[in-house]
């Protein structure tokens, strides 16, 4: 009921936002909306606008057939987040239908309000770690980007950039493919040369690259990246998944 009434309060902000001389394009930007559905609002009486919520509410969601096992998740993890509900129900049932993540995300809103099942923050405390050395730790990580080629097509361009934890120093690698394992050594030993000298540490993400499981929180390498790893000699840090506050070394979690 409160996501129905929000709902409605959200359509006189718009309307009265509107009668004040504002655009719709500025409308958007205040209210954290996309200018289409701006456009889409206004244009609708306040009948109108009532019966599309109507029709919103009695509509099979896609996500229906999965609610009891939202519901159960989110009262016994009050603090998780909708990725974390989006890769429960892909382990939990294998059919699991593609949907966006914010559809998924959408839903567990819903889930939260239907059931007053507000989500609880943890509580962390944070202090400010001393720098390390120089040259002790780079942290890697990958990307992509589309890029124009020099006749002007847009092409998909693959990266992995390494940078030094305590200088800021940075190398990148590019690929036209998609990097494998072996690509990703390569472009390694490519870092490792532009730095001069290999660090004692180097800081990931979970990456399916260069883990192929994880047993009790201990990450399990693939093969060909563990002997890499065990020739070279340099420790691995792996970030937990799904917690960007673990990337990294400028924060250090207490409790």
């Amino acid at each position: 009921m409160n996501g129905y009434v929000n709902k409605l309060i959200m359509y006189h902000e718009i309307h009265q936002c509107s009668r004040s001389g504002w655009k719709p394009s500025q409308i958007a930007s205040c209210l954290g909306l996309d200018t289409r559905t701006v456009n889409k609002y206004l244009a609708m009486s306040e009948p109108d606008y009532i019966d599309f919520l109507d029709r919103l509410e009695q509509r099979i969601r896609k996500l229906d057939a999965y609610e009891d096992f939202i519901k159960g998740r989110l009262e016994e993890c009050p603090d998780a987040s909708a990725a974390q509900v989006h890769d429960w129900l892909k382990e939990q049932y294998p059919g699991f239908r593609v949907v966006s993540s914010k559809t998924v995300y959408s839903y567990v809103q819903r889930v939260r309000q239907k059931y007053h099942l507000p989500k609880v923050f943890s509580s962390r405390i944070y202090q400010q770690v001393e720098e390390c050395a120089y040259g002790q730790q780079v942290q890697v990580d990958f990307g992509e980007y589309h890029m124009t080629d020099t006749e002007g097509r847009r092409r998909k361009v693959y990266f992995m950039a390494m940078v030094l934890s305590r200088s800021r120093y940075k190398f990148v690698s590019f690929s036209d493919r998609p990097f494998t394992t072996a690509l990703t050594i390569c472009a390694h030993e490519e870092g490792f040369a532009f730095f001069g000298g290999y660090p004692r540490e180097v800081v990931y993400d979970q990456d399916k690259l260069l883990l192929k499981d994880e047993n009790l929180g201990q990450p399990i390498l693939t093969e060909e990246f563990r002997a890499y790893h065990l020739d070279r000699g340099f420790q691995l840090h792996f970030c937990r998944k799904a917690d960007p506050e673990s990337k990294g070394y400028d924060k250090y979690i207490v409790m």
